[in-house]
């Protein structure tokens, strides 16, 4: 089954289980409509939504109406194809915001409010009239069963819309400050997966590994070894939902290469003897939670508990993907800031595709080996590439930035705000076609060195300034 498939029969699974715990609701509600929406909220279709959404915040009728009238627009909006979905989020992000003309009142009422107390309720008003209908509509499902992962998914479902529509944008933003307070880390439980977990929930890792796809349920079960680890933070509200992950090895020394890791074959290590831990895959499990930060806190989580468990570890570190390199490449080559050789790099390369010199430049006959689809194969090739291809690397990840002054990298971004450093680049650590993709099979390990996180989180979080070590700040300047 592929990743894709996996994932759709994971989401049509969660469509049923709310289905069928709202059941009990829309059965005893008094404002059951008749007949289910079009697909497509054609017609009328849309009215008769509209007045769900109505109903849905009227107070009346005690908490089993409420609940009734919140399961019933759930159920409705479940029953929608794209486009009606689509015109459902529209509605309640156009017709549900605040009341303009109430905040143009209040506006009005601060800027003539005399003294102290009168400018206070002044504000309070303010600030009343500026919370939307829409959010009370949606904390209604907080009350239904599996009702927060319902809103999850309905934000990962509004994420690409808000792209195109600045009242979208509106409901999304708003959206995501309703679920951070609600995801508060305090509010989060961190639970190690293993082997013995129910089914449902290893299914589960499986769809949602985003960084080194799993294969197979061996592939699973070598991840859950003995010599290895899984962390997952949970929340309450969904008990069987994991929201991130992180995988984990126990091993001696730090990691260059992701195969050895994932090799099936290969006998687990007592992680007794172990000294380093090698976080090598963090997954965000729920795209609805997109822009709330949880990742940073789960790895220190993880830290604290694996030196409670292996005092012997001294080295924690990733082996981390450069998601960004090709592209930001692509972007220097055609500025004109290619890579350079050396006269005896320019001479192994032009041995190793067999050419004669003339007048190629270096970045031409760096791609003309790029382009070459065997050259990880071929020892020749990749040994040529290395050295120019490891100095444009640790280039990108050093000095290539966001408007913001931060790591354009997202993953060397991750780390960095976390208080890591750039320890070593890998060459050919990740020789898999999205590793090839990626950033020509390379890797970077990031290393958490307890005793200056702090340090190195202020450093970059104030002044977008990196922690590297010498390693990395030689290859940079080279």
């Amino acid at each position: 089954m592929t990743d894709t498939a996996t994932a759709e029969s994971l989401f049509d699974r969660t469509l049923r289980n709310l289905r069928s715990a709202w059941t009990e609701f829309s059965g005893s509600t008094r404002y059951y409509l008749t007949g289910s929406p079009r697909p497509d909220l054609a017609g009328d279709d849309l009215g008769r939504v509209r007045q769900q959404m109505l109903d849905c915040l009227e107070a009346k009728g005690g908490e089993v109406t409420a609940r009734a009238r919140a399961a019933e627009l759930g159920g409705s909006y479940l029953s929608l194809n794209a486009t009606g979905r689509i015109r459902f989020l529209t509605l309640l992000a156009e017709e549900f915001g605040p009341d303009r003309a109430v905040v143009a009142l209040a506006v009005e009422s601060l800027q003539k409010a005399e003294g102290e107390e009168e400018r206070r309720r002044a504000e309070r008003r303010l600030r009343e009239a500026l919370v939307p209908s829409w959010r009370r509509l949606l904390t209604r499902f907080n009350a239904l069963p599996e009702g927060v992962k319902f809103l999850v998914d309905l934000r990962a479902e509004l994420l690409p819309m808000a792209k195109t529509s600045p009242e979208l944008a509106d409901l999304d933003a708003d959206m995501r400050d309703l679920l951070a307070a609600w995801f508060d880390i305090g509010l989060l439980e961190l639970r190690q997966i293993t082997w013995d977990a129910p089914a449902a929930l290893l299914e589960k890792l499986i769809a949602y590994e985003a960084v080194h796809k799993i294969r197979s349920w061996e592939d699973l079960k070598n991840r859950l070894d003995s010599d290895r680890r899984c962390f997952a933070y949970f929340h309450p509200n969904m008990p069987h939902e994991p929201l991130i992950f992180v995988e984990v090895a126990l091993v001696d020394g730090i990691s260059d290469g992701v195969l050895a890791l994932l090799d099936e074959s290969a006998p687990p290590t007592d992680p007794k003897t172990a000294n380093s831990a090698i976080f090598y895959s963090i997954s965000n499990a729920q795209r609805g939670l997109a822009g709330i930060s949880l990742g940073n806190f789960l790895i220190k989580r993880v830290v604290d508990l694996l030196q409670h468990d292996f005092p012997n570890l001294k080295n924690f570190a990733t082996l981390s993907p450069i998601p960004g390199f090709r592209t930001w490449y692509a972007e220097a080559v055609q500025s004109g800031s290619g890579p350079t050789l050396t006269t005896s790099e320019r001479r192994g390369l032009l041995q190793a595709l067999g050419l004669e010199d003339d007048d190629t430049g270096d970045t031409e006959l760096v791609d003309q080996a790029l382009a070459r689809a065997d050259w990880p194969a071929v020892p020749a090739l990749s040994d040529a590439l290395k050295a120019p291809m490891m100095r444009m690397a640790a280039r990108y990840l050093t000095t290539a930035k966001r408007g913001s002054g931060t790591a354009r990298d997202p993953v060397a971004h991750f780390h960095l705000s976390n208080g890591a450093r750039m320890e070593r680049l890998n060459w050919l650590g990740d020789p898999s076609p999205n590793g090839l993709r990626q950033s020509c099979g390379m890797m970077i390990n990031y290393l958490y060195k307890l005793s200056e996180i702090d340090e190195n989180h202020e450093a970059y979080s104030d002044g977008g300034r990196i922690a590297t070590s010498s390693a990395m700040r030689t290859l940079a300047r080279s």
